[in-house]
């Protein structure tokens, strides 16, 4: 009799999961919360999928995409020339979608009395020309410099736009998540590091920037982001082979809808319109 229910319980078990439509999302930090946000509405909606999302970083993401363990990859700026090159290599084509938009903010320990800064004094800051806050109107104090590592998209994107593709200084701290960028910035006194806005919160202080040599100073918010008065906006991206196309479409339409651009504008992104 136990057999019996054993054989059961496995046919049924079975069929379960090949009607379970399960995929993966990996790579960039910055989508991370947004992601999984949007796959636990998603999978209300729809309770035959199963979606995981996990972060890494866009670069990890975008590897994972090329060696077929991940079904969609995550990442906070576009594709390279070289990644495209791996998939081509590996017979795959991929296919780009913009998620939404992100602001990237620049934070500093809460206590600091600077709230302004150029986007020279960025550069000074993070290629180590400029070591202490007294320089740009602080206190007399070490500046402490926190990066993302070099597998991220907003490691890039931030070498960019504010150093101008400058080197970031040796010696700079680098760390494997956001989050650890905000915890490590809220409990140093002299810190400052970069992070999506979307994970500014009270323990630090985000800095208004200029990049027009102090004429204009904005905040990074959804308004500023929005009328394009804040200067460091970029597009998040998804990115998922043809092969997957039938997969990854309701999640994708998901995301683009109403209800997903929903949930990007309450988690503090920006969203496509």
């Amino acid at each position: 009799m136990k057999r019996i229910i054993l054989l059961i319980v496995g046919i049924v078990m079975c069929a379960f999961l090949t009607n379970l439509q399960a995929q993966k999302i990996k790579g960039s930090d910055t989508m991370l919360p947004l992601s999984q946000k949007a796959a636990e509405s998603f999978m209300k909606k729809n309770p035959k999928s199963s979606v995981t999302v996990t972060g890494g970083g866009s670069g990890v993401g975008i590897s994972a995409l090329v060696e077929g363990s991940t079904d969609i990859a995550m990442s906070s700026r576009k594709i390279r020339f070289d990644e495209k090159k791996k998939l081509q290599e590996a017979g795959k084509s991929v296919k780009e979608v913009i998620a939404c938009y992100d602001a990237l903010a620049v934070v500093v320990h809460p206590s600091n009395k600077v709230s302004n800064l150029t986007r020279e004094q960025l550069e000074g800051i993070f290629t180590g020309k400029t070591k202490n806050w007294k320089e740009v109107g602080g206190d007399d104090e070490k500046i402490v410099v926190y990066s993302r590592e070099t597998s991220s998209g907003t490691y890039e994107f931030f070498k960019e736009s504010a150093l101008k593709n400058k080197n970031y200084m040796s010696g700079i701290l680098s760390m494997p998540a956001t989050g650890a960028i905000i915890q490590s910035v809220s409990q140093t006194k002299g810190a400052i590091g970069y992070v999506g806005m979307a994970y500014v919160n009270n323990s630090v202080q985000a800095i208004n920037v200029s990049y027009d040599k102090g004429k204009n100073y904005a905040a990074p918010t959804v308004a500023n982001a929005k009328n394009k008065t804040y200067p460091i906006v970029r597009p998040l991206y998804y990115y998922y082979t043809t092969s997957s196309d039938s997969k990854v479409k309701p999640y994708m339409d998901f995301i683009l809808g109403s209800e997903g651009q929903k949930l990007v504008s309450d988690m503090g992104y920006v969203t496509l319109k």
